[in-house]
């Protein structure tokens, strides 16, 4: 397995030259086409993983060490948050909703999925797709349920991740920011981090918006190893506790900067589900600011989920996902594994 097999998944298993993710529905409350961005939820996430410049995982596979690999997720744990808009949302994916991707060797495959459980078996979803939000004076503070995995198969190791909180304030200055704080920890070398996310103060002139600090350790015998701090949308840099070496470990404009627009290679293999074409209309609609049209193409699409869950429910049937074996139990919550082992090429690519 060469250094292209460590492959990061949302929390499924990703695969040879590739990588699958599965999520659980968000929400069924729906904002008016005024207040989306013209891309899936779906799009989103996967955007976090195929839409960087610097080969992150490649880096986090190529340690020597498993301190150097944890290092590695660490730094792709961060890349993952990006900037955020006040006042707006992607769109909530659809039951089946698909978003398959190729830049270069990487391979990504997502699938929405929902699960209806019982009152008293709701909780946490699969990834962190499912939010709880608390009012708090004048900001709304959402917490992120659920983990992340990225496992490296050839290492053996699987890191797990939480998020940090994401806060949405509206007096006396408007914004969101991701705060609070989150942990990576892999259970197989016993090495975690614990990061925390710093905002604005209340009035929104001091605190340290953007920032990170945080530290590396050995969960069992509680060394500290090293010490993090920056910003998560400039840099971030590592001190090792033991030599008091000083370096940068994640620089976000060379991560994020100089992307280029995704090509549709082939129109005739795009899936049916693919996010793109599913809200295609909705975005043409929201880019020309044709709002009407836009509510009538939304109104459409979620017209036929509503009739598609009719029709499946008159006969008795449960939707079963295409691309994942998926699972769940109270003791590990949602579990999936991909139905196969290699993620093909997409018909839509991000240039290099």
């Amino acid at each position: 397995m060469n250094e292209r097999d460590a492959y990061s998944f949302l929390p499924a298993f990703p695969r040879h030259r590739g990588c699958s993710v599965i999520a659980k529905e968000s929400t069924h409350n729906e904002l008016p086409p005024a207040f989306n961005i013209p891309k899936s939820q779906l799009q989103c996430y996967g955007e976090s993983m195929y839409s960087v410049s610097d080969d992150l995982l490649g880096k986090c596979n190529r340690g020597e060490t498993p301190l150097e690999r944890f290092i590695g997720a660490v730094a792709w744990g961060i890349s993952t948050l990006r900037p955020l808009i006040f006042g707006v949302a992607p769109y909530n994916p659809i039951l089946g909703e698909t978003h398959h991707m190729s830049r270069g060797t990487l391979n990504v495959v997502l699938e929405q999925f929902v699960k209806r459980l019982r009152r008293a078996a709701q909780g946490p979803s699969y990834y962190h797709l499912c939010v709880t939000t608390f009012a708090i004076r004048t900001s709304v503070e959402t917490e992120v349920n659920g983990t992340r995995q990225l496992k490296l198969l050839n290492h053996g190791e699987t890191y797990t991740m939480k998020c940090p909180k994401l806060a949405i304030k509206f007096f006396p200055v408007t914004g969101v920011e991701w705060v609070g704080i989150c942990r990576i920890r892999c259970n197989e070398t016993d090495l975690e981090a614990e990061l925390s996310y710093g905002g604005r103060s209340f009035l929104g002139f001091r605190g340290s918006p953007n920032s990170i600090k945080g530290k590396i350790f050995n969960s069992s015998s509680s060394k500290l190893l090293s010490e993090i701090g920056g910003h998560w949308n400039s840099t971030v840099t590592l001190k090792d506790l033991e030599s008091g070496n000083v370096r940068v470990i994640y620089e976000a404009i060379e991560v994020i900067s100089g992307l280029k627009t995704p090509i549709v290679k082939d129109p005739k293999a795009v899936w049916a589900s693919e996010s793109a074409l599913v809200w295609s209309e909705v975005s043409r609609g929201i880019l020309s600011k044709h709002w009407g049209s836009a509510s009538e193409a939304k109104n459409a699409v979620e017209e036929k989920q509503r009739n598609l869950l009719r029709e499946r429910e008159s006969r008795c049937e449960n939707w079963v996902p295409k691309h994942f074996i998926v699972s769940y139990s109270k003791e590990d919550g949602w579990s999936c594994f991909p139905l196969q082992k290699r993620v093909p090429p997409a018909p839509i690519v991000v240039p290099i």
